[in-house]
């Protein structure tokens, strides 16, 4: 029975958000801080809020910027250089803000 919960704990919970490092994250956001402000809280209506957005929603979306499957002059360079480590521990510093 204690294997079928944990089972389902580890099929119902994502990995990545087990294994990010909000620390980490919030150490590598620096960069994201001169459009997305210095708490994920952006100063401007162009650039979205990123505190509070839903971890996957958050891997998903900078991922798709890395990858091309998402264009943008501005996040599509930002996004280049990250691995799928960063964007995790970004995603949950990011989505741990409240």
């Amino acid at each position: 029975m204690k294997k079928l919960l944990l089972l389902i704990a580890f099929s119902v919970t994502p990995f990545a958000a087990i294994a990010a490092d909000v620390a980490a994250g919030q150490a590598k956001s620096a960069v994201c801080a001169a459009c997305h402000g210095a708490n994920g809280v952006s100063p401007s209506p162009i650039w979205p809020n990123l505190a509070g957005q839903k971890e996957a929603y958050l891997v998903k979306q900078i991922k798709d910027f890395r990858d091309g499957n998402r264009t943008d002059p501005t996040m599509a360079p930002m996004a280049a250089g990250l691995s799928d480590s960063d964007i995790e521990n970004l995603a949950a510093y990011y989505a741990n803000i409240k």
